[in-house]
């Protein structure tokens, strides 16, 4: 535990309390809506939470009515609705495991067991087209699901969907399937080191081994006959924006990125500004209980600085205006040193979690990733920027704020001279 982890937990206590899991993280129900939560599954949950101590409680709670659920409506043959039910169950499950931040503590093992189980029973349920995939690396293992299309398909192109630092690879099924399988591609929805059973299974997350691990899934899908080796890209959001940048700039058969909120800034607001549970949880994904000697050996190497400028292949950047991981300011030097084709979106008014614009990001997203792997999207120099207003308008040409006046802040600003230089 961090100091300001255990010195302000009674602040997060007070805000859970007061304003449910918008307090901590403004229109994210949009966002969980698009990681398979159901609205009221989400509401029950938290009309439970008073204190941060209750969230595994809340989410085991209403993530076991749903299991039950689905059990019945699969003794009974209703197949596909027992299946989304299972859905239901699983990323609650996974939420209430994610909510034990102690990797000995049985109930986290107890919690993944019931989520493996709601996932295996969804697989079935879909004719095997969600798949466990287990692979050694580096002396370990990491996990993911496989996705698959209705129809069977043969070299189709295939998107690693990479997971925030609070997520895990149920979190994907819903949008793998939404829009990707249903669209004839491969999706495979990972965890790297640090995350879900990957990090249970004994492997943390260090400054380098995360991008190695991408690597190792694209090698997996270039073993499938369902994908083309020459079309793999990633979609990721948050943390995995940050690592898929790094995946991109080590591994050229990473065909094409498209990040959302993606924390590529100093790394200090991350940490030291924002939430105490950011810091908290990546000392735990990362196997360190001394701050000090995290501070200094991981968080402070972390910035990506001059290693974005190795990326050739297109990228899609997106981040709200208002984003508490990463100052805009920062996300725009960063998307600066890209000398890739690339493209950026600042979304007016938004947050981290990106919640009111959650289904467009996604969508749009995954359009971005297909278009960009059949060939469009890469001409030499492309450099498309949006500011996406709330009255539903969008500038372009320019992805600075409306508000800014043509006149960007003075770190923006001198990162663009150094660069012109």
């Amino acid at each position: 535990m961090t100091t300001r982890s255990t010195g302000q937990s009674w602040s997060l206590d007070i805000a859970l309390a007061q304003g449910g899991f918008d307090a901590l993280h403004p229109d994210a129900k949009g966002t969980m809506e698009q990681f398979g939560h159901d609205h009221t599954d989400f509401d029950k949950v938290f009309a439970l939470v008073k204190s941060g101590a209750m969230l595994p409680k809340a989410w085991a709670t209403i993530a076991g009515q749903a299991e039950e659920r689905a059990a019945h409506h699969e003794k009974e043959g209703f197949a596909q609705t027992a299946a989304d039910l299972y859905l239901r169950a699983a990323v609650m499950w996974g939420r209430a495991q994610y909510s034990v931040f102690d990797a000995a503590d049985p109930r986290k093992a107890a919690y993944r067991a019931r989520t493996d189980h709601c996932v295996a029973r969804l697989g079935e349920l879909r004719d095997g087209r969600v798949r466990r995939v287990v692979l050694e690396f580096e002396g370990k293992h990491i996990y993911a699901l496989l996705h698959l299309p209705a129809q069977q398909v043969r070299n189709a192109p295939a998107v690693i969907l990479g997971p925030g630092m609070d997520m895990i690879k149920e979190d994907y099924i819903y949008a793998a399937e939404r829009y990707y399988t249903s669209h004839g591609v491969v999706a495979l929805s990972i965890e790297g080191p640090g995350q879900g059973e990957t990090r249970a299974n004994g492997l943390p997350v260090d400054l380098t081994n995360y991008e190695r691990a991408i690597s190792r899934y694209i090698d997996y899908l270039t073993e499938l006959p369902e994908v083309d080796a020459e079309r793999i890209g990633m979609f990721g959001i948050s943390m995995s924006g940050y690592w898929g940048l790094r995946a991109a700039a080590s591994d050229s058969r990473l065909a094409a990125l498209a990040t959302f909120e993606g924390v590529t800034g100093d790394f200090d607001t991350i940490f030291n500004r924002a939430q105490p549970t950011f810091k908290n949880n990546y000392m735990f994904m990362s196997d360190h209980s001394d701050e000090e000697r995290f501070d200094r050996e991981l968080a402070a190497r972390m910035p990506l600085g001059d290693l974005v400028t190795r990326i050739t292949q297109p990228v899609f950047v997106g981040i709200g205006e208002f984003d508490e991981l990463t100052q805009l300011e920062q996300a725009l030097a960063t998307y600066e040193r890209i000398t890739a084709p690339k493209e950026m979106r600042v979304y007016e008014n938004e947050f981290h979690p990106l919640g009111g614009v959650a289904a467009e990001i996604f969508r749009f997203g995954a359009e971005w990733v297909e278009r960009a792997l059949n060939g469009e999207l890469r001409e030499p120099g492309r450099d498309v920027r949006h500011y996406v207003r709330r009255d539903g308008t969008t500038a372009d040409g320019t992805a600075d704020p409306d508000w800014w006046l043509g006149a960007a802040p003075t770190s923006l600003d001198e990162a663009r001279r150094a660069l012109r230089a």
